[in-house]
């Protein structure tokens, strides 16, 4: 059966916060709100005619009446509408925030194949809440000598190349946000097993080229690593990296090929993670279907 992957942007983020215009405030009629007075006609001197009055009969007042609620209501409509359909236009156009719920996951994909956070959970002992994902490798890194490109960075380019069809890294970490905990999931789905066994063997072949770095992440901070590995099998390796100017913090890596995929987990903790990644790879590899 022809499997078919997907990868999934990153979610949009959320629309800003709607703002509610004031509503506005009609002129006051005269002040304090009375309506003007009349003005004051001048008294009438002796012998002085009355002022003439025309008397407008009830059918015409009631014409020009209505074709002044006529004009009325063409000044109000003219400034109005615009408003409305700007607002609409607006409305249309603004962003929607994404729905709430876990998205739609096909089957057969990297994305189902990932552990959820609640089974790695029971796996590693600790609970552990969904973090950041990437559906490409990263860049290789910056790292010195640069023959440890591949060991300090496993997941990135510099192992998986251009070639993949498929992509998917998740990292979990510990349920308070401290960074305390972290396990990372990796899969690489290649368009045959012969790249994917490539893949694996740069993997391989670079881990025995370095024992230990200096890394420079992107705010220009340096770290130091060392490195220890296991022998390889045709289809799987482990190894830590232990940083150097921290007490007893490490992380243990595995890495499977299995068909067309290239497989790997980590976990990064303050104390002995081999059991732990060594279960989660275990389990991940068995969902993979290569």
């Amino acid at each position: 059966m022809t499997k078919h992957y997907w990868n999934q942007d990153p979610a949009a983020p959320a629309p800003p916060t709607w703002q509610q215009t004031p509503r506005a405030v009609p002129p006051q009629l005269g002040r304090g709100g009375a309506a003007p007075s009349a003005p004051v006609q001048p008294a009438a001197g002796p012998g002085a005619q009355p002022p003439a009055t025309s008397v407008t009969p009830p059918g015409a007042r009631a014409a020009r009446r209505g074709v002044g609620v006529l004009r009325h209501w063409r000044l109000l409509v003219a400034a109005v509408v615009p408003s409305l359909l700007l607002a609409g236009i607006g409305w249309w156009l603004w962003p929607q925030p994404p729905a709430s719920g876990p998205p739609h996951i096909a089957e057969g994909t990297v994305q189902a194949d990932l552990l959820s956070a609640d089974s790695v959970s029971k796996l590693a002992g600790t609970t552990v809440v969904a973090g950041p994902q990437s559906n490409r490798p990263h860049a290789p890194l910056a790292v010195t000598p640069s023959e440890c490109v591949i060991a300090a960075g496993p997941t990135t380019q510099s192992v998986y190349g251009q070639a993949w069809k498929a992509f998917l890294s998740a990292t979990y970490q510990d349920a308070a946000g401290s960074g305390s905990y972290t396990v990372n999931q990796v899969i690489g789905v290649f368009p045959d097993s012969e790249k994917a066994t490539a893949a694996f063997r740069t993997l391989a072949d670079g881990l025995t080229k370095c024992p230990s770095s200096t890394l420079t992440d992107q705010a220009g901070r340096t770290s130091k690593w060392t490195y220890t590995a296991h022998p390889a099998t045709e289809v799987a390796v482990a190894w830590t990296a232990t940083q150097g100017d921290t007490a007893n913090w490490a992380c243990y890596h595995q890495a499977r090929v299995k068909g067309a995929s290239l497989i790997q987990t980590s976990v990064c903790q303050a104390g002995d993670g081999e059991p732990s990644v060594s279960v989660i790879a275990d389990e991940l590899t068995g969902k993979v279907t290569g």
